[in-house]
């Protein structure tokens, strides 16, 4: 009986730390600009996992067999992959939303004090220039007198901007 004793502590300390490795916490998820408290959200090794029911709460986004959908938009999970995304815990089913981000190329910015992930436009909704040739717009110089781009077409010229955030 004692022989057993030390491999069932093995076993205990490693669901321990399994269990450790997880992270409950309150999260909030900005999305599309809009900002969803999440509560509770698994925080992983790296990785924040949200049940699908504050997915779609959060994102809009469903999990559906053909993959993770938004009205007509939809998002084919690998299948050799699916346990990276998907999970069924304490009779829930999890999400890996930052999995599902760089699947779709969706850049993240995290900030650890607030517990507050912002996620920027997937690959899909970003623009592309259709040329290199800049919108004319009109701008005073110091003196006040107004000067359109237009007026400065086939010359060279340098455009410098500053944004102050």
């Amino acid at each position: 009986m004692l022989a057993k004793l030390p491999a069932f502590v093995g076993l205990l300390v490693l669901v321990s730390a399994s269990f450790a490795a997880a992270k409950e916490i309150r999260a909030t998820i900005i999305y599309d600009d809009v900002a969803t408290e999440i509560n509770p959200a698994d925080q992983e090794s790296g990785q924040l996992w949200i049940t699908t029911a504050d997915l779609t709460r959060a994102t809009g986004f469903d999990v559906k067999p053909q993959g993770v959908c938004r009205a007509e938009l939809c998002f084919p999970l690998p299948k050799a992959r699916k346990q990276e995304f998907l999970r069924k815990s304490a009779g829930k089913q999890w999400f890996n939303l930052l999995a599902f981000a760089e699947l779709v190329h969706q850049p993240v910015a995290y900030d650890e004090a607030l517990a507050t992930w912002y996620f920027g436009l997937r690959s899909d909704q970003r623009q592309t220039l259709s040329s290199l040739e800049a919108p004319d717009f009109t701008l005073p110089d110091m003196d006040g007198k107004l000067h359109s781009l237009h007026e400065f077409r086939g010359k060279k010229v340098f455009l410098v901007t500053w944004a102050s955030w």
